[in-house]
């Protein structure tokens, strides 16, 4: 039990310390649904994290990634990913220096040294903020 107990907090360090970070602090959670949004060009596959300025989590099926140049792609998730919305953080393992569709992301579960649901990420579509 040790040993699994150990395994899951440095599982949750890992994570942690490569998480996106969305700007809404998770005690000030909101349940707005995801802006309207327009496309803005054709979906890609990747994104190289170090453009990533920040992330908007806003359900269990919808993260906006905002780049440094203004550009915001929204990866709508495949299936629902359990707790992402209520949590609104996640962390990711990547090998290339790029975010990519056939990556995963799990679930950062507050107060928690258990990982929450793994959950695989879509295309990234660039858009635009409906007005």
């Amino acid at each position: 039990m040790k040993h699994t107990l150990a395994a899951a907090s440095a599982l949750t360090a890992a994570l942690a310390a490569s998480a996106c970070t969305p700007t809404a602090s998770v005690g000030a959670q909101s349940r707005a649904p995801a802006p309207a949004v327009v496309a803005a060009g054709r979906p890609v596959d990747c994104v190289r994290v170090a453009d990533i300025l920040e992330t908007k989590v806003y359900d269990d099926q919808t993260i906006d990634f905002i780049m440094r140049n203004g550009t915001r792609y929204r990866n709508t998730l495949a299936s629902r990913c359990p707790d992402l919305g209520r949590e609104k953080r996640f962390g990711y393992k990547i090998t290339t220096g790029n975010l990519c569709s056939v990556d995963t992301i799990t679930v950062l579960i507050q107060g928690s040294s258990i990982p929450g649901p793994t959950c695989g990420l879509s295309q990234f579509a660039p858009v635009a903020l409906a007005r």
